[in-house]
């Protein structure tokens, strides 16, 4: 696609970069919420991703800033770390840990975690952002109070969270919580809505929340949300304003090894979401043009650290801000470009606008992107793939619900490598006892590669071979055996059949084998005729 002079390319992405915008604003305070970080940090966070990575990154469909899959993991960490300079130090580290796996060449890493274990980690991350999120859509909005129930491992029974939950609910705040909620689910399902490019719902319930609040304080005092329950950016005035504006790392907690931990972890979970975003980006792009997946690494690590260095919030690609570019009709990153720059202008322009903003609207917009990620329908998907699917995929929401993000998307690795181990000991290899008893002419044919992990399925087939029979073994072409399956076969050959009265063919070997992919070996069973 040939390069457009600057004003065309502005002028063709002007639109699409405003309807970024218009999405963006309530998601970057929504997740600063939801992150319990500051609001502004949630806007900072936006900026950079549009402006730094916008510009750095060869993506021209998909759009950066803070993302409700880290909403848990950001949560835990400042929670954990005490303070959010602390945190943004983790930010720093995280950003330099991407920079390296991008300079690594590790941009396929994502391809290496199943997609059951993705998706459960998704949906435990939804599932805690709408317990996080109740209070909020109630009215109740003490600090840290709706974390008790997720995180806190001494936290109130139950029934009394719920018991102080209910003395505490606002009746306006539950107005607008529900009317955001029926605004958000009419957008979402209502085709002629859907079609209304520069009017997305999150926007409109913002602006209806406000209004509400407003005409509250007109006609039912009674009703008024407070402005502890209302979105509070600094309003800067001064030259000192604005430069508080900036939050910097905590640099002395450098050999905080929690900080290192909570580090490694937004590292890791940022780049696997950008990864698969990316790739989702890259099939809604029109031209079909394909990111640089190292450089994409390498633009997110940069923002990340840009982001944290000034007190934003961790940064990835992120589908709905990249789905609504597509829709707008983007043609180049640009777009992303105008969104941050617009980001930066509303915060630093009309702070006074957004404070009018009830967090429950915020909340409302948590609540369906909750739901969105932990949707029943996702579960019943994987329950109808069987349970070699579903048992990690469950696992690891409740791991990640139980525990942390990290130690979820263990478990549900660990049990998805378990059932690969078991299933190929199960493969077309491996034949039981059973089935080789009348069997006295049998052809195994290796695939082109055969690894270890194949070990177990030829050594039980081998083991079920009756005296008396013929075997042949054919690696005619096979380009690589690993040399514990060769031990395995030579030892077959020379000391098992000779003691059995085994005729043992080997078509094809070599005596060098180059390593490529593991691929699986194929087993062909075939009963002599009685003559």
């Amino acid at each position: 696609m040939r390069r457009k002079p600057l004003p065309q390319n502005i002028k063709e992405n002007l639109a699409p970069g405003l309807v970024v915008f218009l999405v963006a604003l309530p998601l970057c305070m929504g997740i600063a919420l939801a992150s319990g970080a500051p609001p502004l940090s949630g806007i900072i966070g936006g900026i950079i991703g549009g402006i730094v990575i916008g510009a750095m990154s060869n993506s021209h469909i998909s759009v950066s800033g803070p993302a409700a899959g880290l909403a848990a993991i950001v949560y835990a960490a400042i929670q954990n770390l005490g303070t959010f300079e602390l945190f943004l130090l983790a930010g720093v580290i995280a950003g330099g840990l991407q920079l390296a796996l991008g300079f690594m060449r590790a941009g396929s890493i994502s391809n290496y975690f199943p997609s059951n274990v993705i998706e459960g980690m998704l949906a435990g991350i939804g599932i805690i952002i709408i317990l996080k999120q109740i209070p909020h859509a109630l009215g109740y909005d003490e600090e840290n109070f709706a974390s008790q129930v997720v995180f806190d491992k001494n936290n109130l029974p139950i029934f009394e969270f719920f018991h102080k939950l209910l003395d505490n609910i606002q009746p306006g705040v539950i107005i607008v919580t529900l009317i955001s909620i029926g605004i958000l689910l009419l957008f979402d399902n209502v085709q002629a809505l859907k079609k209304i490019k520069l009017l997305p719902g999150a926007l409109v319930a913002v602006v209806v929340g406000i209004l509400i609040n407003e005409l509250f304080k007109i006609s039912a005092p009674g009703l008024v949300i407070e402005p502890s329950h209302l979105v509070q950016l600094p309003i800067p005035r001064t030259s000192e304003d604005f430069a508080a504006l900036v939050t910097f790392p905590d640099v002395s907690g450098i050999l905080n090894p929690q900080v290192w931990i909570a580090g490694f972890t937004i590292a890791v979970v940022a780049s696997i979401e950008t990864l698969l975003c990316i790739e989702a980006a890259d099939r809604m792009d029109s031209h079909r043009r394909i990111t640089d997946t190292n450089n994409e690494l390498r633009a997110q690590g940069i923002g990340n650290i840009a982001s944290a260095m000034i007190g934003g919030l961790p940064i990835t690609s992120v589908i709905v801000r990249s789905s609504a570019n597509a829709n707008a009709g983007a043609t180049t990153k640009m777009a992303a470009i105008i969104h941050g720059v617009m980001l930066l202008v509303a915060v630093l322009a009309i702070p006074f606008l957004l404070n009018l903003i009830p967090l429950a609207t915020l909340a409302a917009v948590l609540l369906v992107i909750g739901y969105k990620l932990a949707k029943p329908a996702t579960m019943k998907h994987f329950w109808s793939l069987g349970r070699f699917q579903f048992i990690p995929f469950i696992a690891t929401v409740i791991a990640v619900v139980a525990t942390d993000l990290l130690t979820g998307v263990g478990i549900g690795m660990a049990i998805s490598v378990f059932f690969i181990l078991q299933g190929n000991m199960k493969r077309s290899y491996y034949l039981s006892r059973e089935e080789l008893r009348e069997a006295d002419d049998i052809t195994i044919e290796l695939a082109e590669e055969v690894s270890f992990l194949n070990k177990a399925a030829i050594k039980k087939t081998l083991k079920n071979v009756k005296p008396n029979s013929k075997v042949t073994i054919d690696a005619k072409y096979t380009s690589y055996i690993a040399h514990d399956i060769l031990e395995l076969i030579q030892d077959f050959a020379n000391v098992r059949a000779k003691d059995d009265d085994i005729e043992v063919v080997l078509n094809g070997f070599r005596t060098e084998y180059m390593m490529r992919d593991d691929e699986h070996a194929h087993v062909k069973v075939m009963h002599r005729r009685s003559m």
